[in-house]
């Protein structure tokens, strides 16, 4: 594919680029927002230019068309900008309401969402998700502690499948228990348990498929509305939804593109997999969730979460691994991070817990696009003194 056409487009895409503003910008937000525009930080694994370049040219080096980022602070999106081409070739310029895949930062949304059933008393944290399932169980096997609710969110439940690639627009798709099950037409193998639970922290899809049909048949609700009753509405996210996409708001939103930059043939892959990878959504209305989360750590009237909800959720289980989401210190800072990669799209985001409530979501239509994130993260960082920030690793493969 043609660098040249590539930074072409790129620089035309920021000629056009798309802005919102809550607040008013000072100085901070103004150099913040010029370095990620013309001063991007070398990119990870050596890619593009070893010195800070502009946004248009990294967009080229890693053929990522869109790239939308929406920065957080004081209980706020303060700003949002959007660069880029939805569909490459497109001529459709991206804003900061189009929607992209979050891709693995649907589990952090899913984990909020069963942690707002276990306050209602709806589920219990640590119970035995056996005695609850129905339609699929938990295989057994070594030991005698159970997969609970708690381990699914860490990832300690000793489930295989850590991912799912999703399924073209078109062809069947398999149901929640047929995916579980590992039946036709599911193109990933069945979920089983492979250590004993609480022994260990293997990331796992699979697992977060477990806790939706959990969630689903505890409240005798489909997912998809379930979670938007209980969690997007309570959070503010009116963009957002688990629900696949109508073919008008597919027209609306951003394409995946492979790693040379060429459309996802088909369109957006469709992941029944909802909890793990299924997640539509806007770095503002993500962000607007990560406020929600920053008001409940702090236990402000009115949050997401009870106070105790939320420091189970955002302290960790094993390794730095919480209910959902990283959790890191650095610098004398608390802050919750993850990444994501589904077939043509990837994204990232971390928030901090402190009085100053910062943070930013970054999000591409780009197989490439964990590296151009990764970048803006850094720059981002520096502009406003994040220098030990957290940043999420570049996710390997579909579906993190």
């Amino acid at each position: 594919m043609d660098v040249r056409r590539w930074l072409c487009g790129a620089f035309l895409a920021l000629l056009g680029a798309q802005a919102v503003e809550a607040a008013a910008l000072d100085d901070r937000d103004r150099a913040a927002i010029e370095a990620l525009e013309n001063r991007v930080a070398p990119l990870p694994r050596g890619l593009g230019s070893k010195e800070p370049a502009p946004l248009a040219q990294r967009m080229a080096e890693t053929r990522v068309p869109a790239v939308s980022v929406a920065f957080i602070e004081d209980g706020r999106v303060k700003w949002a900008r959007a660069y880029g081409e939805a569909v490459a070739g497109s001529g459709r310029g991206v804003t900061p309401e189009t929607r992209f895949q979050a891709a693995s930062l649907s589990k952090a949304v899913a984990a909020a969402g069963a942690l707002r059933l276990v306050d209602r008393g709806r589920l219990d944290l640590d119970e035995d998700v056996n005695r609850r399932l129905r339609a699929w169980r938990v295989p057994a096997g070594e030991g005698i502690e159970p997969a609970t609710l708690r381990r699914l969110l860490s990832h300690t439940a000793g489930l295989t499948v850590s991912g799912y690639g999703g399924y073209r627009p078109g062809r069947p798709a398999p149901t929640v228990v047929q995916s579980l099950e590992g039946a036709p037409p599911a193109d990933t193998p069945p979920v089983r348990r492979f250590a004993a639970p609480g022994s260990r922290i293997a990331y796992s899809g699979g697992g977060y498929t477990v806790a939706q049909l959990l969630m689903s048949e505890a409240t005798g609700t489909e997912f998809a509305r379930l979670m938007r009753r209980t969690l997007l509405r309570p959070a503010g996210m009116t963009r957002s939804g688990f629900d696949r996409p109508s073919a008008e708001a597919a027209r609306r939103d951003a394409g995946g593109h492979d790693a040379n930059g060429a459309p996802i043939p088909g369109g957006a892959h469709v992941y029944p997999e909802l909890a793990a990878a299924g997640l539509w959504t806007t770095p503002s209305d993500y962000g607007r969730f990560l406020v929600a989360l920053q008001d409940s750590w702090a236990g402000r009237r009115g949050a997401l979460l009870r106070p105790a909800t939320a420091r189970a959720m955002m302290t960790p289980v094993l390794s730095n691994y919480g209910l959902g989401v990283n959790v890191i210190e650095r610098g004398g800072r608390r802050a919750v991070s993850h990444g994501g990669t589904n077939e043509g799209f990837q994204s990232r985001f971390v928030a901090f817990l402190d009085g100053a409530r910062e943070g930013v979501v970054i999000m591409t239509n780009g197989d490439n696009g964990g590296l151009l994130a990764a970048g803006l993260q850094r720059t981002i960082a520096r502009a406003y003194g994040w220098d030990d920030a957290p940043v999420p690793p570049i996710p390997p493969a579909p579906n993190d």
